[in-house]
């Protein structure tokens, strides 16, 4: 049984999958990877949390954390809950840890009162559009650091 725990973003754990995250995206999109600004304390409670699940072993092997967003320039809204960096390594997928750290970070947010989850994700990463769309959220407006990229994909579902 896998084990979810609250990580610091800058926490070795959470630095190495980020690095991994990174590689899988710099892959499937050509690119250097996500170069959407983050700092840890953007996940420090109550206005953010990072996870990480640790398989029997004690490996780190998904994460996932949401940070506040309101209204500003980049096409966010006023209690808006942003998620970044879900992933599960590779070897991990298929046993339903997305769902299980997604819902996790749905109702820390929702506990700290932000009214929306907002995420964006790019069109070569269909596994993650499915889920999205899978766990209740709708296509919405563009936003974010990729909003005037036609790669990219904004969804938002309601807390």
């Amino acid at each position: 049984m896998h084990v979810i725990r609250r990580i610091s973003f800058d926490h070795p754990d959470a630095v190495k999958l980020n690095d991994q995250v990174q590689a899988e995206y710099a892959v499937r999109y050509g690119d250097d990877g996500d170069a959407t600004p983050l700092a840890p304390s953007d996940f420090d409670p109550p206005n953010g949390v990072y996870l990480i699940a640790y398989d029997e072993c004690g490996s780190p092997v998904a994460t996932g954390g949401w940070r506040t967003q309101d209204t500003n320039d980049e096409g966010y809204r006023d209690g808006d809950a942003e998620l970044k960096r879900m992933y599960v390594i590779e070897q991990a997928r298929g046993n339903g840890l997305a769902r299980r750290i997604l819902a996790a970070l749905e109702e820390d947010a929702r506990a700290a009162g932000r009214l929306r989850m907002v995420l964006e994700t790019g069109d070569k990463q269909p596994e993650a559009i499915a889920l999205y769309l899978s766990s209740g959220y709708e296509p919405c407006e563009k936003f974010g650091y990729y909003r005037h990229y036609e790669s990219s994909r904004c969804y938002a579902k309601a807390l």
